[in-house]
């Protein structure tokens, strides 16, 4: 029910935008620019920070296990895999610049809304996707343009990090503090009001898909034949599905020390990618190359449908956690039993062993 009521608002906004774009777009009525660059980013995290304990994000805030595998897959594994993957597309019909576009893509950092607000949808260690967003979004100011630069074997162009810097602590890092500390000194007056913030949370991230689609349905300069777009979208859905069950698979393994909720976090954190930076970086290294609309097509498809398929995934998700659970307890309680059933032998050993 969740999903459909989630996946039923992602469509509606998708068709809202599609019936007039230039409402949403840059420069029109809604002014995007500054309502979802700011204001919309802005409530996520204050949201965030008013609906999370701050005990709980302390104790995220320390989970450098979960942090460092994040970091890791989205700044280097993620780069390999689909670079390994272009490497095989050279040989086909796809231009060489939406090739490097994927490339591109592979090196954006965590997003800063979707993730989190998708964990919650599922149960998973907000806390967790919450940091992650933080401080991967941090990380990529300085991170995503060299990496970029390095995997194209681009020369070096010179990013206004500092700017974009300001932006996210305004955007991002103030509002959840404001809404943590608000929380700390309001906690019982919060509770008593019951204010829907998951609701919320959801309103905003509708939002910032229309705003999205309505960007991307006014862009003239998206030269791209109908089979190469459908092409592309194909292989970034296959892309997404693809190292979401991996991450799962790999995470809930006995290999890493992951409970299953955070293995739900992983999964989302580490295979989205933010527009926000991304879009930018990209206008400011390739500002004037004539293949700039193929560079920014795989981003432009991977931010939007990284939210479908999230929602899409919701209740495979929910049913996949719920099975851990359960197999979670039933282990317990056969370990119970065990115990218990030996229990009289063990003691009637030791006791005999003491004896003679």
């Amino acid at each position: 029910m969740k999903s459909l009521y989630f996946c039923t608002g992602i469509v509606v906004s998708i068709i809202l935008a599609r019936l007039n774009p230039n409402i949403g777009a840059p420069g029109g009525l809604l002014k995007p620019e500054l309502t979802v660059k700011y204001l919309a980013v802005s409530m996520i995290f204050l949201n965030g920070g008013l609906n999370i304990p701050t005990e709980t994000l302390t104790a995220a805030v320390k989970r450098w296990d979960i942090h460092l595998f994040v970091q890791v897959f989205a700044f280097v594994v993620f780069p390999v895999i689909v670079y390994t993957l272009v490497t095989l597309l050279k040989y086909t019909f796809l231009h060489p610049a939406l090739l490097d576009g994927l490339l591109i893509l592979s090196a954006m950092p965590p997003p800063v809304s979707s993730a989190i607000i998708l964990t919650r949808l599922v149960g998973g260690n907000e806390a967790a996707a919450l940091f992650n967003s933080v401080f991967g979004s941090m990380l990529g100011i300085f991170l995503t343009p060299p990496l970029i630069l390095f995997i194209l074997g681009s020369k070096e162009v010179e990013i206004p990090s500092e700017q974009i810097l300001k932006q996210l602590i305004l955007t991002v890092v103030v509002p959840l503090i404001c809404g943590l500390v608000f929380r700390n000194y309001k906690r019982r007056w919060l509770l008593k009001q019951n204010i829907p913030f998951n609701l919320i949370g959801h309103l905003l991230t509708f939002y910032i898909i229309y705003a999205t689609f309505c960007a991307t349905f006014t862009r003239s300069d998206l030269s791209l034949d109908y089979f190469s777009l459908i092409t592309t979208g194909f292989i970034i859905f296959c892309l997404q599905s693809g190292i979401m069950c991996l991450l799962l698979f790999l995470t809930s393994s006995s290999v890493f020390n992951f409970d299953c909720l955070d293995c739900v976090t992983i999964a989302f954190s580490g295979t989205h990618k933010s527009i926000t930076l991304g879009m930018p970086v990209i206008e400011i290294i390739f500002e004037g190359n004539p293949n700039i609309s193929y560079l920014s097509v795989p981003l432009l498809i991977y931010n939007p449908m990284q939210i479908v398929l999230g929602g899409m995934s919701i209740e495979l998700l929910e049913r996949w956690l719920n099975s851990h659970r359960n197999s979670r307890r039933t282990s317990a309680r056969n370990s119970y039993w065990y115990y218990e059933k030996n229990y009289y032998f063990i003691v009637k050993y030791l006791i005999f062993k003491k004896i003679f």
